[in-house]
């Protein structure tokens, strides 16, 4: 699954799933438990989704087993029993824990799910995304539902507050695509929209021949150009969310947003090369 290179929690030695924007010495010592739960839950499906050697069916069928022990954990959680018994229990106790706590939303760790599910099905199948609202949707399950889980243990539910979030995430895990074309699309992953190819000219075929000479035309390099600019003013309307979160909450904020712009500062000065 995509990684995203911005900053991730340090409670545990971690290399990756950095579509999880936060920095523990920033987050008061009580949510830090929670917050550990919720990211490990993400981690090791992401991993599941991911990585070795596994083929797609036995990854779709991983996750559904860790869809059922999320469902086992949110109903032991209802009972108050947060003592279970899963392939992942270093995942789903303290998750249960949390959930029993803090009642997060279940519906933002399903949608992750999905959407770790969707990536699989679409690299075995080889499809790509038809246009940017159907990218966008994707955005919505795999990026959007970390921030509204954060923003609900800091209390704050507003449309507003949401909306910007779901900006914030959504630009980066579209960051994390603009930076690593040259890696997925050897992987037969492609993210760039089917409609916007077709508007400047290119195939996929054009995309591949232009990861493995590195050499891509201008019709290509406008066409990444427009990706990462339409994501910079996404990630410009979110940072409006930064004045609507007080205290060391917003710094963090703050020090995520920084992130991904300076990435898309860098994909600039590289003149969109892939």
């Amino acid at each position: 699954m995509p990684e995203l290179k911005t900053p991730v929690l340090q409670t545990q030695t971690t290399t990756h799933y950095e579509n999880f924007p936060v920095a523990s010495w920033l987050c008061p010592p009580h949510l830090r438990p929670p917050i550990a739960a919720i990211y490990w839950f993400a981690r090791t499906a992401d991993d599941l989704a991911d990585e070795g050697d596994t083929n797609p069916q036995q990854r779709l069928d991983d996750l559904a087993a860790f869809r059922a022990d999320l469902t086992a954990a949110s109903n032991n959680a209802s009972s108050k029993n947060i003592s279970i018994s899963t392939r992942w229990p270093q995942v789903f106790t303290p998750l249960s824990a949390a959930i029993a706590k803090y009642s997060l939303p279940i519906n933002h760790l399903e949608d992750l799910l999905s959407a770790f599910e969707q990536d699989i099905r679409k690299t075995r199948d080889g499809q790509g995304y038809a246009n940017e609202a159907e990218l966008h949707d994707y955005c919505a399950r795999s990026a959007n539902p970390v921030g509204r889980l954060l923003l609900h243990l800091y209390g704050i539910t507003d449309n507003v507050a949401l909306g910007y979030s779901d900006n914030i995430c959504s630009a980066l895990q579209l960051i994390n695509f603009w930076q690593d074309l040259s890696q997925d699309i050897p992987r037969g992953r492609f993210y760039i929209p089917e409609d916007d190819c077709v508007k400047f000219g290119i195939t996929r075929a054009d995309l591949i021949y232009a990861v493995q000479t590195k050499t891509q035309s201008q019709n290509a390099t406008d066409l990444i150009a427009l990706q990462a600019i339409n994501t910079l003013a996404m990630m410009q309307k979110g940072s409006k969310l930064v004045h609507l979160i007080p205290g060391r909450a917003g710094w963090e904020l703050r020090f995520v947003v920084q992130g991904g712009l300076r990435i898309l500062d860098k994909i600039k000065a590289l003149d969109y090369q892939m």
